[in-house]
């Protein structure tokens, strides 16, 4: 108790000194290491047990969080190779189109499935089991799918939303695409029963993450070159229209539910192409109000931020490129 005090009594000191709020003051950050010479966690699941996080990482596998005596253990792996020695060397995107690059994930929690979103191969699946994941889909419409990115699924319905950062480039020429400003993204559905594949938008600049509404009546669609958020209309009199959500908000990568109902956002101010500056996360109501930003950058320095996923008031932060999960 005399140490909370004492905690307690630091923070308002430095409030009246430097105006930095009570929330920034009292917020630790940690890590939890992956096995070496493992690297990327980009993006997080937790399934209905509570279990996890489960996170993809370079070399095509899928870990799930053991806790901190066991840590991250392998769960899944995308390609068959991909559980061989040659793709634990896979760094970044490097050995991507090999061995896998996993970058979106979501449970189907009625089911136990995770539905996968790999940049290189496509749309895949496991079960709660774990294993071989299942490709699903590696083209719509006759185009092939080129660089997935962001993944969720819909609570209510099951069904599976995600996005291509573009048409045209493929993962490993994410500088060009950036560049140019590509805008041939687009945000996809996949139904389960029927096992099909809909255009839902296209045209889009970078569509990174995706995250669907809790009472599955919109789903958000980041506009990483453009520096937007979208709302797409499942329901209602809106429904298959679209309108900005968020008009202004830096390099949103993926997008991410909380048990509120609110969204997490991770954001990152580029410059110079591809070096961000700033990363932070960002906290956006229903109604598309920003609620919070933490900046990120004392933690991570000038590295893109991938995702920010909050799951029992921890918020879980991913990257490319890191060999560690970040926390606050």
């Amino acid at each position: 108790m005399l140490q909370s005090k004492s905690v307690f009594i630091l923070c308002f000191v430095i409030i009246l000194v430097s105006s930095h709020s009570l929330v920034s003051c009292l917020q630790t950050f940690q890590k939890i290491l992956l096995p070496p010479p493992i690297t990327g966690p980009e993006a997080f699941a937790f399934d209905s047990y509570g279990e996890g996080p489960y996170t993809g990482v370079s070399g095509g596998k899928i870990l799930k969080y053991q806790g901190p005596t066991l840590g991250f253990t392998e769960f899944a792996y995308i390609s068959p190779i991909a559980n061989k020695s040659l793709c634990d060397k896979a760094t970044g995107t490097f050995l991507g189109d090999i061995c896998g690059r996993p970058v979106g994930l979501a449970f189907n929690e009625k089911t136990g499935d995770l539905y996968i979103a790999d940049a290189y191969l496509g749309l895949y699946v496991v079960s709660h089991r774990g294993g071989q994941a299942k490709r699903l889909a590696d083209s719509a419409a006759g185009f092939p799918f080129r660089f997935l990115d962001g993944l969720d699924v819909d609570p209510v319905t099951g069904l599976v939303y995600f996005t291509s950062f573009s048409t045209r480039f493929g993962p490993s020429q994410l500088v060009l695409a950036v560049a140019v400003k590509d805008a041939t993204g687009r945000l996809f559905r996949y139904d389960p029963n029927t096992k099909s594949v809909t255009v839902l938008l296209s045209g889009l600049s970078g569509s990174a993450g995706c995250a669907v509404s809790s009472d599955g009546e919109f789903v958000l669609v980041g506009e990483f070159l453009r520096n937007r958020i979208l709302r797409y209309w499942i329901k209602g009199p809106k429904a298959d229209t679209w309108e900005i959500f968020v008009p202004s908000i830096p390099g949103p990568d993926n997008i991410r539910r909380t048990d509120g109902g609110d969204f997490w956002v991770a954001s990152n101010s580029v410059k110079l192409i591809v070096v961000p500056t700033e990363p932070s996360a960002v906290k956006i109501s229903s109604g598309g109000e920003i609620l919070r930003r933490i900046s990120l950058g004392e933690y991570y320095g000038d590295t893109l931020v991938s995702e920010a996923n909050e799951y029992k008031n921890v918020v879980y932060l991913g990257t490319l490129t890191t060999n560690f999960v970040g926390n606050l």
